[in-house]
């Protein structure tokens, strides 16, 4: 492969699920969404068919907002779900392979963590769901987020954008340099659009291959 990029553009737009490549590509996921959304997830708990409106509700308010920090209040108003219920129904829409909660590591163990920020579960439903708010800097964390959480425990980190076992990395576009995380013990920078790495200098795309 001499050129990776075309490739991985197209794959952050519609490479992450087996569908048929083709126009039908958005539709057959918006249908996944909302059979999971409306359907699945209710069904699950044993809840009236009106919550699933409200989760979709909920899904795309965190859609048009990501990477944020999570307001429990601000949600509950936004939606029409009580606040003390919302922090399960995102571990549901986690679970379901919708968002993704970047947690802090102050519990120690996967989960415990206060949550620091959300996200989509990966960059296509960020192009299905709101693509007039696909930031590109959102785009780039939510794939980082999305293909290192399979093996490690990414938790958030005070000076940069993650930390996973005690490596910091930032998540930034090819002139993207060094300052964030000079204080590091060991710091890694993550850039987009370039094919090779250098020193602590990694492609985004290849975080794609580690597992």
């Amino acid at each position: 492969m001499k050129h990776p990029l075309p490739l991985f553009k197209d794959y952050l737009r519609n490479g992450y699920y087996p569908f048929r490549r083709d126009e039908e590509y958005e539709m057959e996921l918006l249908q996944v969404i909302n059979q999971t959304m409306e359907v699945d997830i209710p069904t699950h708990l044993q809840a009236n068919v009106s919550l699933g409106k409200k989760l979709k509700s909920l899904l795309m308010v965190v859609a048009k907002s990501v990477p944020f920090k999570p307001v429990m209040q601000r949600l509950a108003e936004a939606t029409g779900i009580s606040r003390n219920d919302i922090p399960d129904y995102l571990v549901y829409m986690e679970r379901a392979g919708m968002i993704t909660q970047l947690r802090n590591s102050t519990g120690g163990i996967r989960g415990l963590g206060k949550v620091e920020k959300l996200y989509l579960d990966n960059t296509n439903l960020i192009y299905a769901l709101s693509p007039e708010h696909a930031d590109i800097g959102n785009v780039r964390e939510t794939f980082f987020m999305n293909q290192m959480r399979v093996m490690n425990d990414v938790t958030s980190s005070s000076i940069s954008d993650f930390e996973i076992d005690g490596k910091t990395f930032e998540i930034g576009g090819r002139k993207k340099g060094q300052k964030q995380i000079e204080n590091a013990e060991e710091g890694y920078i993550v850039k987009d659009d370039i094919e090779s790495g250098y020193a602590n200098v990694i492609p985004l795309w290849t975080f794609g291959l580690n597992y």
